[in-house]
């Protein structure tokens, strides 16, 4: 199977050419607004705080050390107004890459039946990923997420960001797209590639997968980079040395950005494919969308992804089923 048979139909191309049109139609006159609305709305809240702090002085002895408090709390709640209006003169902005993502998005998946669309919702599969198969963390957030059926093929993809910590102290344990599917045949148990594992995470890892044991695929250049761990070595060594060893090897010479990770849990399939940045993501208001550029791409690894899912979902199943 191939990413292009997964791409849309030169009549899916020509609408997704006039929605691009209707939003550059629009996206000038919202450019004007937020050129205007951004130093208008910060400008009010840097005006404000100037003249209470001018009032405080005029009114404030300079021997009173206290009279410093009301200062600190004037600008710090000064910058926390600011950054929220500065949001806040964005939104005309944000509102409408928003609607052409709501329009762009069901017309990429022209193809899935049953095709629904959320932003910043909790996947329902979510929960039911195998958590060895990412390093630890305590924290998730998601962007777009889209579900649907491609042919008997039921999936769920999703933008996700899980990382441990805050600010200097924060690691990131995946960021990038998450499909979760329904596997051809359940597996009886669960298996994991994932990333190559440093000492110490591989040590709190094997902690907290104690019942998981490690395979080898026989593959030296993916043993070198994955790590391959299942509750049930009996059923799970044919796949690793396999099929998903082939799946593995035909991903990496099709996903150019980071190693992508692969789980099975029963009937549950999840590939993860790492990206820096998001997938959905349109170019700033100030430049024009172009569909070569922009769209294209984000078609081709749309393809690429829906396409090693396919694969990988077939890893389990008997050959007259995988044909």
């Amino acid at each position: 199977m191939e990413a292009a048979d997964f791409m849309p139909s030169e009549a899916v191309i020509a609408g997704i050419r006039r929605g691009i049109e209707e939003y550059e139609a629009k996206r000038a006159s919202v450019q004007r607004q937020v050129r205007w609305r951004v130093p208008v709305f910060v400008g009010l809240v840097v005006v404000f705080v100037a003249v209470i702090a001018w009032l405080f002085n005029a009114v404030a002895d300079p021997h009173e050390q206290w009279l410093s408090t009301p200062h600190v709390f004037l600008y710090l709640g000064g910058m926390v107004v600011a950054v929220l209006l500065y949001f806040q003169a964005l939104r005309p902005a944000t509102r409408l890459q928003q609607s052409f993502r709501d329009t762009l998005l069901p017309m990429i998946f022209g193809f899935v039946r049953d095709v629904r669309y959320q932003h910043g919702m909790r996947p329902n599969s979510f929960d039911r990923m195998p958590r060895e198969t990412v390093a630890a963390f305590s924290r998730q957030s998601f962007d777009d997420i889209i579900s649907g059926r491609y042919e008997d093929f039921p999936f769920e993809l999703y933008e996700a960001k899980l990382w441990e910590g805050s600010g200097k102290s924060e690691t990131t344990a995946f960021k990038g797209v998450i499909v979760a599917f329904e596997t051809i045949e359940p597996f009886p148990g669960t298996l994991v590639a994932a990333r190559k594992a440093g000492k110490v995470t591989h040590f709190f890892r094997g902690m907290f997968a104690s019942k998981m044991q490690e395979l080898s695929s026989g593959v030296e250049d993916l043993d070198a980079t994955y790590e391959f761990r299942t509750d049930n070595v009996e059923a799970a060594r044919p796949l690793v040395t396999g099929r998903l060893a082939q799946a593995l090897t035909w991903l990496r010479e099709t996903w150019p950005y980071d190693q992508a990770r692969v789980a099975l849990s029963g009937s549950d399939g999840f590939l993860l494919m790492p990206r820096s940045k998001n997938f959905f993501e349109l170019p700033d208001i100030s430049e024009p969308i172009d569909y070569n550029r922009h769209v294209a791409p984000m078609i081709a690894d749309l393809g690429a992804m829906l396409a090693t899912a396919a694969l990988v979902r077939k890893i389990g199943a008997k050959d007259e089923a995988a044909g």
